[in-house]
């Protein structure tokens, strides 16, 4: 018998152990990859209950608020078609803290900002920031679990904390509005930020891998954005021409996009009806929802009455719902096919819609105006994970990431342009804007129900 002892951790001696290089804590890293996450999400629903105290502070009108939102969530979205291929290049690990800390820095921006073009520059920054973290948590989480299953179950806790964020965004914003002030909505991003930087201390590095960038591609889809958001918000004649701007670099894009060698957005993709309709419900969903919270964070708080922390608990009940409607949406979509689940969750947003069309106006109790957003909420819960699985689905394998980061970019990219246009539309008579841009987002989803048709049923 050899005299060798096998380096199972029963024979080993405790002075074996102590020289044993340690392993790096997974669960370290998933925590730090899972409040990075929950981080970006909170800041894109935790300020539109501050809006009302941000515009009585800095003297911001509505265009100013729908800017402040905006200036977080347009950035964010383009930038992320690039960022993935980014996070890849300089290592997960690097971008991660990299945006992690350029995001708290601009938080402290932000909560220092002594007025409306400082907030929104560092808004900016912020949006630039969440871009590069996104991609590079969810990277950290695949690094730090190889094995399937387990990466699966990682996967599913990373993507509940950005559910819970989202759901406690309004409630944090008008508590922390209610005790302090708005500007603690955003110092309480730095102790989070420094917390993960924190739990990367110890994360192992990740290595660097080549992946090509389409920085043509990634600055016209900028600027058409851009001039695109600008025009609806601003009008007048700076507004034509700011649409003139983002109808040529729309162009421009399109064709650096059909033919550059590695497009941001490959275009073929779009041939696929599944695709296609996925970003077009996808897009749907987001205006309808993140539009109808920007709208009612005011309407609550401007034409209600209510204090910020009475409007954010407005929203509890239906932000509440959305990560267990996610789970069991997904359940949904395994049984049946993404089809089902998505034509029940469109056609529930489209009643919810209506049902706040058709009775809520000054008036209305606080209250009853609560419940009426949950069925809205409900149905956009039921749409999202259904239509992120059938898009998977109906990718190559090495393009899952690209087509991940075309979606979401579309939703985001949909949600900031529906702010601009419904804030237009309540700027000029809040309750018929109001009902003007339910209208619209019913239409909207009415569209992608009937183009969900198409999709096949398993």
């Amino acid at each position: 018998m050899s005299t060798d002892r096998t380096l199972s951790g029963a024979q080993l001696t405790s002075s074996e152990r102590e020289l044993m290089p340690k392993r790096p804590s997974p669960v370290r890293t998933l925590t730090a990859a899972l409040l990075g996450f929950a981080l970006i999400c909170l800041d894109a629903s935790v300020v539109n209950v501050a809006l009302p105290a941000i515009g009585s502070s800095l003297g911001a009108g509505m265009s100013g608020l729908q800017w402040v939102v905006d200036a977080y969530t347009l950035p964010f979205a383009a930038l992320m078609l690039s960022t993935g291929a980014f996070a890849d290049r300089a290592g997960a690990s690097r971008a991660f803290a990299l945006g992690t800390a350029v995001f708290t820095l601009a938080s402290v921006a932000c909560g220092l900002a002594p007025n409306l073009p400082s907030l929104i520059g560092a808004r900016v920054v912020q949006g630039v920031a969440a871009a590069v973290v996104l991609p590079a948590s969810l990277s950290l989480v695949r690094q730090a679990y190889p094995e399937p299953a387990r990466r699966a179950r990682a996967v599913a806790t990373w993507a509940a904390g950005g559910s819970a964020a989202v759901a406690l965004g309004p409630v944090a914003g008008g508590l922390l509005t209610t005790a302090w002030d708005w500007r603690a909505v955003f110092f309480v991003n730095v102790p989070v930020g420094a917390l993960i930087l924190a739990l990367l201390v110890r994360a192992p590095r990740s290595e660097r891998r080549p992946a090509p960038l389409d920085l043509p591609g990634q600055a016209t889809a900028v600027l058409a954005l851009t001039g695109l958001t600008f025009a609806v918000i601003e009008g007048g004649t700076a507004g034509w021409a700011a649409l003139a701007v983002a109808v040529v670099a729309a162009a421009v894009f399109l064709r650096v996009e059909a033919r550059g060698p590695h497009p941001v957005v490959p275009l073929a993709l779009f041939r696929d009806r599944t695709v296609a309709v996925a970003v077009a419900a996808g897009a749907a969903v987001s205006v309808a929802f993140y539009s109808v919270v920007f709208v009612f964070s005011l309407f609550f708080q401007q034409v209600q009455g209510l204090s910020a922390l009475r409007a954010g608990l407005a929203f509890l009940p239906m932000t509440g719902l959305i990560a267990v409607t996610n789970v069991v949406a997904g359940k949904l979509a395994g049984r049946h096919g993404p089809r089902l689940p998505m034509l029940i969750g469109q056609a529930l947003a489209v009643v919810g819609l209506l049902l706040l069309l058709l009775y809520v106006d000054a008036g209305t109790p606080s209250a009853l105006v609560a419940v009426l957003l949950v069925p809205l909420a409900l149905g956009c819960a039921l749409t999202v994970p259904p239509l992120t699985a059938a898009m998977m689905d109906a990718v190559p394998a090495e393009r899952a990431g690209l087509a991940a980061g075309m979606l979401n970019s579309a939703r985001q990219v949909a949600g900031g342009l529906g702010i601009a246009v419904f804030g237009t539309l309540v700027s000029g008579g809040f309750v018929d804007g109001m009902r003007l841009s339910l209208a619209v987002g019913a239409v909207l989803l009415l569209v992608t129900f009937g183009l969900s048709f198409r999709l096949s049923g398993r």
